[in-house]
C-alpha cells in the first residue's frame, strides 16, 4: 500500500511540474522576456508528454508568435512564423473549440501572425520579391480568417480584401498563376466590385479561358457584365472561342446565334475577324471551297455588323476590303489573259510571209478564242465585286467621315478608303469611256472627288 501511494505521489508532483513549468512560459511572456519563453517551451516540447498535450502547442505558437511579431527577435531567430504556424495548426487539432485559447486570452497568436505577416508582405512587395510577399500575405490571409471566422476582431469584416487582393498580385507577379486565380476568385466570389476590381474580373475570365473551364467563364462573364456593365467583355469571349473553339466550331456557333438573333454589332465584328484572319495551320488545310466559304462568312459577318451598327466605319470597311481582295484576284486573272494575247499578237507581227501568218492565225485560234472568252466570262463578276466594293467602302467613308476625333487606326482607314474608292472609281470609268459618255463623266466627278480627298488627306 505504502508503494502505490508513493507512485501516486510521485505522479502527482510530475504533474504539477509540468504545470508549473508552462507557468514559467506564461510568466516570462508577460514579463515581455522572450528568449527566456522560447528556452522554457523549447526544453518542455522535447518531451513525448507535453507534444501529447493541446496545451504544450499553445504555448509553442504563443511564444513563437510573440518572436515573430518582435522586429530583433525575429531577426535573431529565422522562420519562427513557420515555427509559430505548425504548433498552432497542431493546437487546433487538439482543442478546436479554443478552449484553452480563450481561458488564456491568447487570440494575440493569430493576431501577431496576420498583422506581421502583412508588414512583411508589404516590405517584400515594395522591394518587389513577389515569392517572399506571396508567402507573407498568404499567412496575412490565413490568420485573418481565423480572427473574422471566430469574431475576435471588433471589425465587422468577414475577411480581409486586401491581404488576399495583395496576395493574388504577388502570386501573379511570381507566375504562380494557379494561386493567384484561387485568391482572385475568392473575392469575386465574394461580389467585390468598384474601378479598382474590374481588372480581377479581366484575370478570371483569361485563366477560365486558357483552362478551358467553360463553366468559370461563363459565372465569371456574367459577373464582370452585373458589376461592368460598360466593359469590353465581348473580346474576352472572342479570346475564348478562338482558344478553346475550332474554326467548323465557330462557324456553327455563328450560324445558331446568327439565326437566333443574338449577336451584337460588335460580336459580328469578332465573329468577322475570326473568319478573315485564320489561322495559318488551319488555312493550310484549306481547299479552295472552304476559303472561299469563310471569306463569305466572315463579309457577312462584317455587313451584318455594319447594319447593327451603321456608325461602325471598320466593319464597313472589312466587308469592302474583302470584296476588293476578290475583285483583284479577278482583275489579275483578266490582265494575265491580255498579256497571254499580247504575246501571241506579238509573235504574230513578227510573221513576214501572209501565208505563215494566216497559218499561225489558225493555229492560235483556238487559244486566243479560250482567252477572250474567259475574259468575257469574267466581266460580269468582276463589275459585281467592283459595285460591293465601292458600296461598303463609301458605307465605310461617311462613317469615318463623321468622327472628328479619329484614332490612328481610323486615319489609316479612312486614307485606305479613298485609295481604294479612287481606284474602282478609275476602272468604272475606263470600262466606258467609249460606250457611255454620261457614266464616264459620272464616275470621272467621282474620281476627281476622291482625288482632292486624298491631296487633302495629305497622304
Amino acid at each position: 500500500m505504502k508503494k502505490l501511494l508513493l507512485f501516486a505521489f510521485l505522479c502527482f508532483g510530475l504533474s504539477a511540474l509540468k504545470a508549473q513549468d508552462f507557468k514559467k512560459v506564461q510568466t516570462a511572456l508577460l514579463l515581455n522576456q522572450l528568449e527566456n519563453a522560447k528556452t522554457e517551451i523549447d526544453k518542455l516540447m522535447q518531451e513525448p508528454k507535453a507534444q501529447a498535450k493541446a496545451e504544450g502547442w499553445y504555448w509553442k505558437a504563443k511564444v513563437y508568435a510573440a518572436l515573430y511579431k518582435d522586429d530583433k527577435t525575429r531577426e535573431k531567430y529565422p522562420n519562427t512564423e513557420v515555427t509559430a504556424a505548425e504548433a498552432f495548426k497542431k493546437y487546433q487539432e487538439m482543442d478546436p473549440d479554443y478552449k484553452i485559447l480563450k481561458e488564456n486570452g491568447g487570440q494575440d497568436i493569430p493576431f501577431n501572425l496576420y498583422v506581421t505577416s502583412f508588414g512583411q508582405g508589404v516590405k517584400e512587395f515594395n522591394s518587389k520579391k513577389w515569392d517572399s510577399a506571396a508567402f507573407y500575405f498568404g499567412y496575412a490571409v490565413k490568420y485573418s480568417d481565423v480572427i473574422f471566422e471566430n469574431k475576435w476582431s471588433t471589425s465587422k469584416m468577414t475577411f480581409d480584401t486586401t491581404s488576399i487582393l495583395y496576395a493574388a498580385y504577388a502570386n501573379q507577379n511570381d507566375k504562380k498563376l494557379d494561386k493567384a486565380y484561387q485568391y482572385y476568385s475568392r473575392l469575386a466570389d465574394s461580389g467585390v466590385n468598384g474601378k479598382e476590381y474590374e481588372d480581377i474580373y479581366k484575370f478570371l475570365l483569361v485563366s477560365a479561358s486558357d483552362n478551358k473551364d467553360k463553366t468559370a467563364f461563363d459565372k465569371w462573364l456574367s459577373l464582370a457584365k452585373k458589376y461592368y456593365p460598360n466593359g469590353e467583355w465581348d473580346d474576352y469571349e472572342a479570346d475564348y472561342l478562338n482558344k478553346n473553339y475550332t474554326l467548323k466550331e465557330k462557324a456553327e456557333l455563328f450560324d445558331k446565334e446568327d439565326a437566333a438573333g443574338t449577336l451584337t454589332a460588335a460580336k459580328y465584328l469578332q465573329f468577322g475577324e475570326m473568319f478573315a484572319n485564320i489561322p495559318k495551320e488551319d488555312r493550310d488545310k484549306m481547299d479552295s471551297t472552304e476559303e472561299v466559304y469563310y471569306k463569305n462568312k466572315a463579309r457577312t459577318a462584317f455587313e451584318r455588323a455594319y447594319t447593327k451598327d451603321t456608325t461602325n466605319g471598320i466593319a464597313a470597311y472589312n466587308a469592302g476590303v474583302l470584296y476588293n481582295l476578290e475583285f483583284n484576284n479577278i482583275d489579275d486573272k483578266m490582265r494575265d489573259n491580255i498579256r497571254s494575247l499580247q504575246k501571241l499578237n506579238a509573235a504574230k507581227a513578227d510573221i513576214k510571209d501572209p501565208k505563215k501568218k494566216a497559218a499561225y492565225d489558225a493555229q492560235i485560234k483556238p487559244q486566243v478564242d479560250a482567252l477572250k472568252k474567259a475574259n468575257a466570262d469574267l466581266e460580269k463578276p468582276a463589275a459585281a465585286l467592283a459595285d460591293s466594293t465601292i458600296l461598303w467602302l463609301e458605307n465605310a467613308y461617311r462613317a469615318l467621315n463623321a468622327v472628328k476625333d479619329k484614332s490612328q487606326a481610323e486615319k489609316n482607314v479612312y486614307n485606305k478608303c479613298l485609295d481604294i474608292l479612287y481606284n474602282m472609281y478609275s476602272y468604272k470609268r475606263d470600262k466606258v469611256k467609249t460606250t457611255n459618255p454620261t457614266l464616264y463623266d459620272a464616275y470621272d466627278a467621282k474620281v476627281k472627288f476622291y482625288d482632292q480627298l486624298i491631296s487633302a488627306s495629305g497622304h
